[in-house]
């Protein structure tokens, strides 16, 4: 895999990547609303959005199924992180989170997938 990740992988190309590159990169698994989980990977100093053929965001309904995708591929674990929702504030002086913070403060989510 090279360096740096596209802005936007889908989950085709992100398998065509990892049949000839390590390390993966990191998993994160961000929370939305709802009870919605969307994909990012993480790579040096680059993050890419899994979506899907139509270039949107690719949503899961639970971790199980970010799993049932992932480990397929190799990947054995993620890290969950969910939005803060006084970031998005109007009139907040907060700075907002980067990725690496993100990455160091969720939760580790290991992918091991039962039918």
């Amino acid at each position: 895999m090279s360096s740096t990740l596209p802005p936007r992988l889908t989950l085709e190309e992100l398998s065509q990547r990892t049949k000839t590159s390590t390390p993966l990169p990191d998993v994160e698994l961000h929370g939305l609303d709802m009870g919605w989980y969307i994909v990012r990977l993480h790579h040096h100093d680059s993050v890419s959005l899994l979506v899907d053929a139509q270039g949107e965001a690719q949503r899961f309904s639970g971790t199980q199924w970010v799993s049932r995708a992932l480990a397929p591929l190799g990947f054995t674990h993620g890290v969950l992180t969910w939005a803060e929702a006084t970031d998005e504030m109007v009139g907040n002086d907060t700075p907002p989170v980067t990725a690496q913070q993100r990455m160091a403060y969720g939760v580790r989510v290991a992918f091991e997938t039962r039918h």
